[in-house]
């Protein structure tokens, strides 16, 4: 009889375990997720900040295309960015308590609009209230003479702080943050 549950309990652990070889995985995601942080050295456990966001491509598209002039963007592709700061800030030149929220923007000609916001896991900017925003705040929008195909953030380290610096095609915004 034991042989038999014990032959019984092998055939059962085979026959389920043929459904894990089966799984599919799907592809790598056209925007990659990516994440930035200050301080970046990995020894330091002291982090002041942390950002995670999609980072789409141009694939031949302009940059007022995918985030138009004028207009409310996720900073990024998929889900709008959440940016965590570990410690009360200023960001720009607005206090902010620290904690978790939506980072959007509002590019513009000379001048990036920088937004937090507390509606988390929300895609895309589409549900974006201007009521729920927690500081906004302004980047010069500058350029540069390299051009940066994916999306990316980065954070630059400056007397009394770090700068938060976007750039994409040839467009540099940065945002200072000071504790």
């Amino acid at each position: 009889m034991k042989k038999i549950l014990a032959i019984s309990t092998f055939a059962l652990a085979l026959a389920l375990s043929t459904g894990l070889n089966a799984q599919k995985f799907p592809g790598l995601d056209k925007s990659p997720l990516d994440m930035a942080a200050f301080p970046s050295d990995y020894k330091v456990s002291d982090k002041v900040v942390r950002i995670t966001y999609g980072r789409p491509q141009l694939n031949d598209r302009s940059l007022e295309e995918l985030a138009p002039v004028g207009q409310v963007w996720r900073t990024g592709a998929n889900e709008a960015p959440e940016i965590t700061f570990y410690q009360d800030v200023t960001f720009g030149d607005k206090e902010v308590k620290a904690g978790t929220y939506a980072l959007l923007t509002i590019p513009g000609e000379s001048e990036w609009t920088v937004i937090l916001h507390n509606g988390l896991n929300q895609w895309g900017s589409y549900f974006y209230k201007e009521g729920n925003d927690v500081a906004r705040t302004t980047g010069a929008a500058t350029t540069d003479g390299n051009v940066l195909e994916e999306f990316s953030i980065t954070f630059k380290e400056v007397s009394g702080g770090a700068h938060m610096v976007m750039g994409w095609d040839t467009t540099r915004v940065a945002v200072p943050i000071s504790w």
